[in-house]
């Protein structure tokens, strides 16, 4: 089976395509610049095409890991180029609309024969799965709440172009079924995690969608940990968002940003990810909590491990979430992760 990397010269999937190597896995990489695709297949001994997503070369993959940002941009010209060549779509994002939109072709994935699977990373893995086990403890729930905290992050180029990309979207949440556009930070509160209480707010985590379509629950929202002052300063952005929002504005702030590179090799290896969810109907409620290796880390992990689970299982075509494809304890193989 051939599988391709693309955006492999981008910081989480150089990682991605190194550890690949690592295992003898031997994966096509690809991405927008010659230059630098060229250069890392050399170094790692491996194919490298180079092409912009309205020209895509997939001639004899079998399967497609996107990892090129942001997804809002990206992801519906590869995933239709996936459907034209018959290669499965997996991807790293964690953009609620992009869920949404790969949902929405289920149709034409199935027509095709094609599985497509977003949400392969930390973006959505661990919250996704505790979703689908907290829903299987109370079948009828009604609510469900989502959380997760990691100390001392620090987030990649990639991932803060995608944040600035869609910063003036504000925030979202699940009510009676359908998505909700809300004020940043429309909810905060405090959250037990497993290494203690701490402050989290709202924010229009990926789960908004994909916790839906994995249990069916109508009301959803997702928290970050975060600081009262963190609070207090993404409340005063509300008034400045249809500023951020301007094109210009956002282009500027992204070229500030291509100055970052994300977590250094050694908070990738002790960095830990601590998640909290709880279900509730009108009469109970559950709760759990569980501890990840860092959230780079784990997409590495979980995006190999999902790539060749779905390579080595039976053809399943359409638009599935990791819960959904996997099942909920797909979580708890991947090395380092703790139901607490």
């Amino acid at each position: 089976m051939t599988f391709l990397i693309y955006g492999a010269n981008g910081y989480t999937g150089e990682l991605i395509a190194r550890e690949a190597v690592r295992r003898g896995l031997r994966p096509i990489l690809g991405g927008r610049s010659a230059e630098k695709i060229d250069s890392l297949a050399k170094e790692l001994g491996l194919e490298a095409r180079a092409f912009p997503l309205d020209h895509p070369n997939l001639d004899d993959v079998d399967a497609v890991l996107h990892c090129a940002g942001p997804f809002v941009h990206t992801s519906a010209p590869m995933v239709r180029a996936c459907l034209d060549a018959g290669a499965h779509y997996l991807d790293i994002t964690g953009e609620l609309t992009v869920f949404e939109a790969i949902m929405a072709v289920n149709d034409d994935a199935v027509r095709a024969g094609v599985t497509l699977l977003p949400g392969v990373g930390f973006d959505v893995v661990p919250t996704d799965c505790l979703a689908a086990m907290l829903a299987a403890r109370l079948p009828d729930a009604t609510e469900l709440e989502l959380a997760f905290y990691t100390p001392r992050a620090e987030l990649s180029r990639g991932t803060l172009k995608t944040m600035i990309e869609n910063i003036d979207e504000g925030g979202a949440i699940r009510r009676d079924g359908k998505i909700v556009r809300v004020p940043p930070a429309y909810d905060a509160k405090e959250i037990a995690f497993s290494v203690g209480v701490r402050m989290a707010m709202t924010i229009p985590w990926g789960d908004v969608s994909t916790a839906f379509h994995s249990t069916g629950i109508p009301n959803i929202r997702v928290y970050t940990g975060a600081s009262p002052k963190s609070v207090a300063r993404m409340r005063r952005i509300r008034f400045f968002l249809p500023i951020l929002g301007i094109k210009p504005v956002k282009r500027l702030l992204q070229a500030f940003v291509n100055r970052r590179t994300g977590p250094g090799a050694e908070q990738r290896a002790n960095g830990r990810t601590y998640l909290w969810g709880r279900v509730a109907n009108a009469a109970s409620e559950v709760t759990m909590t569980m501890t990840t290796p860092e959230g780079y880390a784990f997409t590495v992990l979980s995006a190999l491990a999902a790539l060749e689970r779905l390579l080595a299982s039976p053809k399943r075509p359409g638009s599935f979430t990791p819960s959904k494809f996997f099942g909920a304890e797909f979580v708890l193989t991947i090395p380092g992760v703790e139901r607490t």
